[in-house]
């Protein structure tokens, strides 16, 4: 059985032996269009982390019998153009839910804790230079009794939940799809819980009911005094329009990990505020922990072998 991997580059280092012994396994770092067709020729099992699996590339891939997704999304696969020819399409859930989780509180800490404030002015000399033991130019903001409201309550914002009541936090959310499953905190109407949280972390999928859901007039709701964590889905907050807010002192800080297009291009106007040092970024590494992708890799070798 023929494997391609087109664009094994994203796995970065991570052991893909689990699937090279499930047959004969080529890999490649990135893929053009024009790349992937000629690469899926003669082969069965294609896996796909963003590489477009659409009507032209299937086309190009008459023996293919099994379409993997290096990820939980599958919105650069044409699924009924699988569904026609038959093509079962695998993707993998659950496998990030520790590693964004982890990825959410790492950058609320850095914002409420103004670490890069500190941190630079440690390095910089300016301790070293201080007449004093300590200092607190920069904010320093307690999550203890703060509210944060989740925008997702699926697994992961689930798992944030529970991890902000550790802190102390109080806890309410917005179901996206209009369903309201959970009943361990209380649901919002949006408006709602942008105007009652101290912290609003996204956690949902791209989708008609979530695309541009953030923009000027819910920023405007928020607290000044509030951070906003989109670790879901770039497209889900306008980008112009938190520039401004940061900018303007709408909000507090922001913490993105996601982006609308990715890589972020240069002339973002997120990367032109006025105030950077209330934003935080990383380039889509939210799931990406060492344990994260040996879990994927390892499914994906699971859907192989079950084909």
């Amino acid at each position: 059985m023929k494997i391609v991997f087109l664009d094994a580059s994203t796995l970065s280092d991570t052991d893909l032996s689990p699937i090279a012994a499930c047959g004969q396994f080529v890999t490649y770092p990135t893929s053009t269009p024009e790349q992937a067709r000629q690469r899926v020729a003669d082969c069965e099992v294609l896996i796909t982390n963003k590489v477009v699996v659409d009507e032209a590339l299937l086309q190009a891939a008459p023996c293919l019998k099994l379409v993997c997704e290096a990820a939980t999304g599958v919105n650069n696969i044409d699924l009924e153009a699988c569904g026609r020819r038959g093509i079962p399409v695998r993707n993998v859930a659950g496998y990030s839910t520790a590693s964004v989780v982890q990825h959410t509180f790492m950058h609320l800490l850095s914002l409420a804790g103004s670490a890069l404030w500190y941190d630079g002015f440690v390095k910089g000399g300016g301790y070293s230079r201080s007449p004093i033991f300590t200092n607190l130019d920069a904010p320093l903001t307690e999550l203890d009794g703060k509210t944060i409201g989740i925008i997702g309550m699926g697994a992961i914002g689930s798992r944030v939940a529970r991890v902000a009541e550790a802190f102390g936090m109080k806890v309410c959310y917005y179901s996206t799809s209009g369903t309201r499953h959970c009943t361990d905190y209380p649901a919002l109407e949006l408006d709602e819980l942008l105007k009652r949280s101290d912290v609003v972390s996204i956690h949902a999928p791209l989708n008609a009911a979530t695309r541009g859901l953030i923009g000027s007039r819910e920023l405007s709701l928020m607290r000044p005094t509030a951070f906003l964590l989109n670790m879901g889905r770039g497209g889900i907050v306008d980008e112009q329009a938190l520039a401004e807010a940061i900018s303007n002192g709408t909000i507090a800080g922001a913490a993105l990990d996601v982006f609308e297009v990715e890589p972020l291009p240069a002339d973002s106007p997120l990367l032109h505020t006025s105030h950077p040092e209330r934003l935080r970024f990383t380039p889509h590494t939210g799931w990406g922990s060492k344990e994260a992708r040996e879990r994927l890799v390892e499914a994906i070798a699971g859907h192989i072998k079950a084909l």
